[in-house]
């Protein structure tokens, strides 16, 4: 690996080139969020896109920093923010940082014995992601939440364990504010 430099668009979040983009869709995020209706009723209106990651060209191995820039979009489905998917990193024993560039969102986490933290992202903010802790970013803002992540290159993602389990808590809007509640459909490993 050779060093390198790209550019990031700072009022977008968008990486012109030398990234990959990976796009997700109401459609790809069936069995995540409560309202399965209110789901179903906006892919078929129109399939919005919920977010997006930009992944800079970096080696998956010890020794390298895998980067990216996510962006959020706002929207709801139901009462529940548009979010990412959520992951636990393949390798539990790795760390993750995010630094919040645009946007006002919740970065929610949660361990795999169900202990639950919730962490304000708003431009500026510096997020840090202890091993063992799976985490999901919430949008729960007007505008896109666009922010930057750094991680082990051997870190991988564990997708998995969210989708069969869920996330004990999730976040919905309530009088106009975000509020932490439980989730219905969450089911604990056993």
């Amino acid at each position: 690996m050779k060093p390198l430099v790209n550019r990031m668009d700072l009022l977008t979040g968008e990486v012109p080139s030398g990234a990959t983009v990976v796009i997700r869709r109401a459609s790809d995020m069936k069995g995540l969020y409560q309202n399965r209706v209110a789901l179903e009723g906006l892919i078929k209106a129109k399939d919005p896109v919920v977010y997006q990651v930009y992944n800079v060209a970096v080696p998956e191995r010890n020794g390298e920093l895998q980067h990216c820039v996510s962006i959020i979009y706002p929207g709801k489905v139901g009462d529940e923010y548009f979010m990412t998917k959520g992951h636990f990193h393949a390798r539990r024993d790795t760390a993750e940082v995010y630094l919040g560039l645009r946007g006002k969102g919740k970065l929610l986490l949660q361990t795999e014995k169900g202990e639950i933290e919730v962490l304000d992202m708003f431009p500026g903010s510096i997020l840090y992601i202890p091993p063992y802790w799976g985490h999901r970013t919430v949008n729960v803002g007007d505008e896109p939440l666009i922010f930057f992540a750094i991680y082990p290159g051997d870190a991988g993602h564990d997708y998995q364990t969210i989708e069969a389990h869920g996330f004990r808590k999730v976040i919905v809007e309530r009088d106009g504010k975000p509020v932490l509640v439980d989730n219905p459909n969450y089911r604990p490993s056993t």
